[in-house]
């Protein structure tokens, strides 16, 4: 394995790290850019939608552009508009201009959020073996720093504005240390035909077939991020310390699930790994959702994390594997249907409570879970691509 190689995914865990990181540093200001602003708890839910619009557009962006231009220049230019993005909100002063700084801030880690998952498609190609979930894994890591990060600086006193323009200033560093290690863009795979020199490729079926299933599993993400914490606090009336667990215990997990997939990956295929790895999400979620207990709801929500841990990592390389000169724009159908589940996740929830209890709505989760494991099956194509060798005979016994 070349020098060049290794430095190329050291490179890579580096921009899933600085967008984990910024985008922590984001979530731990909101309540102080909240409180600079003047806004309500109401105004600010709907500024966030224009973080999520920004985001969305950004990866349907992102996506052709890097194609055509390659990860090499794209991946630096995202990681560079993302960070310095995230001095705006800090200062801003109303509710005009912090809806224009969010939008830009998620325009920005939409292009590096499909940029850089497109360079770590071609970097686990160039490895011949499953390496994708360690990327997702280290940009969890980045949110766990950030988190660390900005309880130290609160502390400390520092201002909003303040931390967030050196969080700024470090990400274009970061950027700049880490942009001249990324691989070059690959050689076009194939040829478009004489006869038809302007056809445009057309997202294959299979590809918004795995969009759909980012998109369901990414809404029982979002779910667990915004709903874990109530459940134990409203449904088992757990202290509110003992509630805030719950989704520690699931993004704990998640890390941890992530740090091994790859291996798992190599030994099983990725079909085996959504399959079950759903499966277990389900089955933790049910026993968590009809817990009497806040040390079984723990638990379920601990599986839940652990079964969800290698899934979306396996789409996003299957798609960006499905046709190398479209894989910018196959990573950017994925990622921007699964973010758009992740937003609905909490929006599709809080109106069953209306109809049922919690618990009993996160029901409905555990059957997105099921559905995604009856599905596995179409990402049994993927692990040849990644290795260039014949479908595993591990893939071919699921």
């Amino acid at each position: 394995m070349s020098r060049s190689l290794r430095a190329a995914r050291l490179a890579t865990f580096a921009f899933f790290a600085l967008n984990g990181f910024v985008l922590g540093m984001w979530i731990v200001h909101i309540p102080a850019v909240e409180h600079r602003t003047g806004i309500s708890h109401a105004v600010l839910g709907s500024l966030l939608l224009l973080l999520g619009a920004g985001a969305f557009l950004g990866m349907q962006f992102a996506g052709p552009l890097t194609d055509r231009l390659g990860s090499r220049l794209t991946v630096p230019a995202g990681g560079a508009l993302c960070s310095a993005a995230l001095a705006l909100p800090g200062a801003a002063g109303d509710a005009w201009t912090l809806g224009a700084a969010l939008f830009v801030l998620g325009f920005g880690n939409g292009c590096l959020d499909v940029a850089m998952n497109t360079h770590a498609v071609q970097v686990e190609r160039a490895y011949g073996r499953p390496v994708m979930s360690a990327f997702h894994a280290v940009f969890s890591v980045g949110g766990v720093l950030a988190s660390l990060a900005g309880a130290l600086t609160i502390s400390l006193g520092w201002g909003t504005a303040r931390t967030l323009t050196a969080v700024a200033v470090l990400g274009l560093a970061v950027t700049a240390l880490a942009t001249p290690a990324l691989l070059p863009r690959p050689e076009p795979a194939a040829l478009p035909s004489p006869a038809r020199p302007d056809t445009k490729r057309r997202t294959p079926p299979r590809v918004w077939a795995l969009a759909g299933l980012a998109f369901a599993l990414m809404l029982c993400e979002g779910v667990a991020n915004d709903w874990s914490v109530l459940h134990l606090r409203d449904v088992l009336d757990a202290p509110a310390a003992a509630a805030a667990l719950a989704y520690g215990a699931f993004a704990t997990a998640m890390t941890a699930g992530r740090l091994v997939t790859d291996r798992v990956v190599a030994r099983t295929g990725p079909v085996l790994v959504v399959r079950y790895g759903t499966a277990l999400a389900a089955l933790g979620l049910a026993a968590g959702a009809l817990a009497d207990s806040v040390p079984v709801a723990l638990a379920g929500w601990t599986l839940f994390g652990v079964g969800l841990s290698g899934c979306i990592p396996q789409l996003f390389s299957a798609a960006g594997h499905a046709d190398q000169d479209s894989s910018g724009v196959n990573v950017s159908r994925v990622a921007g249907l699964g973010y758009l589940g992740m937003l609905a996740g909490p929006a599709v929830i809080g109106p069953l409570t209306r109809l049922m209890p919690l618990n009993l709505a996160l029901l409905l989760p555990v059957a997105l879970c099921l559905g995604a494991a009856g599905a596995a099956g179409m990402l049994r194509t993927g692990p040849a691509r990644v290795a260039g060798q014949p479908s595993r005979t591990a893939d071919a016994r699921s």
